[in-house]
């Protein structure tokens, strides 16, 4: 285990021993609503696994590193922050993934975009966000948002 996750486990569980030590009862209540969300996320987290796996053994890393390596530029950052918004998955659920393609020849900014993509456009829930927001509203928060997770992207490829 690395030193990040170590100290990631360590504050929860200083968090959880604190929350026991002040409320007994309000810390099993809320470990059993994490349990419960926990197991609600279970089939989620199984189909991701079996979509990295499947991708991974049916495409290879020259073909992933053609589409959205270095070499694809900006095609590919596009083509991936196109995926990103079209897809409907948790983000925290979509890191796994974005490490499985960059350890097999994708872009730092192909992921970028695919993960910012992913969590600011909401094209799945573009309907609902129409009947809120409005059409005008909702078209240029999505449009905007694009633009600015493929700046992140680019930002990205130029700091790492």
């Amino acid at each position: 285990m690395n030193i990040t996750a170590v100290t990631i486990n360590g504050i929860a569980v200083t968090g959880l021993l604190i929350a026991f030590s002040k409320d007994k009862d309000k810390a099993i209540k809320s470990l059993k609503i994490a349990g419960k969300s926990f197991v609600g996320m279970l089939p989620m987290v199984f189909v991701i696994i079996i979509i990295i796996g499947l991708l991974l053994g049916f495409v290879s890393a020259t073909q992933i590193s053609r589409f959205v390596g270095e070499q694809s530029g900006m095609v590919g950052i596009l083509l991936v922050g196109m995926v990103g918004a079209v897809l409907h998955i948790p983000a925290l659920l979509s890191f796994p993934l974005a490490a499985s393609l960059l350890e097999k020849g994708a872009s730092v900014s192909a992921i970028a975009a695919f993960i910012t993509t992913l969590t600011m456009i909401g094209t799945i829930t573009l309907p609902l966000e129409i009947k809120e927001l409005g059409r005008k509203m909702a078209l240029l928060r999505n449009g905007i948002s694009f633009v600015i997770a493929i700046l992140i992207a680019l930002i990205m490829e130029a700091i790492l």
